[in-house]
């Protein structure tokens, strides 16, 4: 087993600087408490509310699939086949990663016995008000916002300097089981990025090395029944500051939405794919030519459902701005040079809805929040 978990837990820990996040109820303890009512603050204004009649539908037929190990053999096809999912979709599955079933199992049972235990022992993980490492919610800043129907754990992976490592649930295997899966993610995102990158024109490792020190983080998404599921949203529509996001859906119940062409598409899970969506800083760098798109979560009445999203971000310091290679007389720049810092501090400090990151970096005046 990798040693970088157990050699750690003496280093004093770098707080994530991007912003304050107000505490708010559990909602799996709503329902654990039979609530049959809906709290007003998670009810969705009218325009928000989603349908979730999830029959499936021609065109979530169509949402990319690639084959991951033909992609690492440098299958041409394979690579052109990744660059109409980024440049048309925004999504697309991977299957043939290599991630065995055994490492895929151990992840998500460690997530759902991290939350199926009392409320009082997920409390001393607990976030803190001014970070957002640990258990609770994120991107609430206000008393008035509408809330989302689920509960999140958010660790840092790597780097170390990171990683708070005491809010790690000390679950028996919860912490071998994370780090196991993680360093099958690193491995998978470096193929992407390094094929990304050979399609922007530039190094193999040209898209990493523009991360700086990259974070590499871990979401861990806890979505209960809800009793009545048009009126909530398990994460409202938002694209992620990140460069790439690769998540690890449900096999057997459906969540996610995407916003392809104004409409609301379901992304039916297939068992042990990999789902990647491209960041808000992906379609910066790439001058957007492959753009983030919108995506949201709902919920259903019957069943629990998990999600386990690993995100990639740059340094706090990094600045963003089109490759060169993105840019020509037909093509000039179309977003302004902003620090990642300054992105996610200003997306932070709003409601998580739609492409906030984007329209930040788009701004004439953008030299900070």
């Amino acid at each position: 087993m990798d040693t970088r978990i157990e050699n750690n837990s003496e280093l004093k820990y770098e707080k994530i600087a991007w912003g304050t996040s107000l505490p708010v109820p559990s909602v799996q303890e709503l329902v654990r408490n039979d609530a049959k009512e809906i709290p007003l603050r998670y009810i969705q204004n009218n325009e928000n509310r989603p349908l979730t009649n999830f029959k499936s539908s021609p065109e979530s037929a169509k949402i990319p699939v690639i084959n991951f190990s033909q992609l690492a053999d440098g299958d041409e096809d394979e690579r052109k086949k990744l660059h109409l999912a980024c440049k048309e979709w925004g999504f697309f599955q991977i299957l043939n990663h290599g991630i065995t079933k055994e490492v895929i199992h151990k992840v998500k049972k460690a997530v759902f016995g991290f939350f199926e235990l009392p409320l009082i022992e997920k409390k001393k993980y607990a976030m803190e008000q001014d970070d957002l490492h640990g258990y609770g919610q994120a991107f609430v800043h206000s008393e008035e916002q509408t809330l989302e129907w689920s509960d999140i754990m958010f660790l840092i992976i790597y780097p170390l300097k990171s990683r708070k490592t005491m809010v790690w649930p000390e679950l028996p295997g919860f912490k071998e089981a994370v780090e196991e899966y993680s360093l099958n993610m690193e491995r998978v995102r470096d193929e992407i990025l390094g094929n990304i990158s050979l399609l922007l024109g530039l190094k193999r490792e040209s898209l990493k090395e523009m991360h700086g020190e990259m974070k590499h983080a871990v979401r861990m998404n806890y979505y209960p029944p809800c009793p009545n599921p048009d009126l909530v949203l398990g994460i409202g529509p938002h694209s992620d500051a990140t460069s790439i996001t690769l998540l690890l859906q449900d096999d057997d119940i459906s969540g996610l939405q995407i916003n392809h062409n104004q409409k609301w598409l379901p992304v039916n899970p297939i068992p042990n794919a990999i789902l990647v969506n491209v960041g808000d800083c992906l379609e910066i760098w790439s001058n957007g030519m492959y753009k983030s798109i919108e995506h949201r979560a709902v919920t259903n009445k019957e069943k629990v459902r998990i999600s386990i999203a690993t995100t990639m971000f740059p340094a706090d310091m990094m600045e963003l701005e089109p490759v060169e290679t993105m840019i020509d007389e037909q093509r000039p720049s179309i977003y302004k040079k902003v620090k990642f810092l300054d992105l996610i501090k200003y997306g932070m400090s709003k409601t998580m809805d739609g492409k906030i990151f984007i329209e930040y970096a788009k701004e004439e005046d953008n030299q900070g929040p």
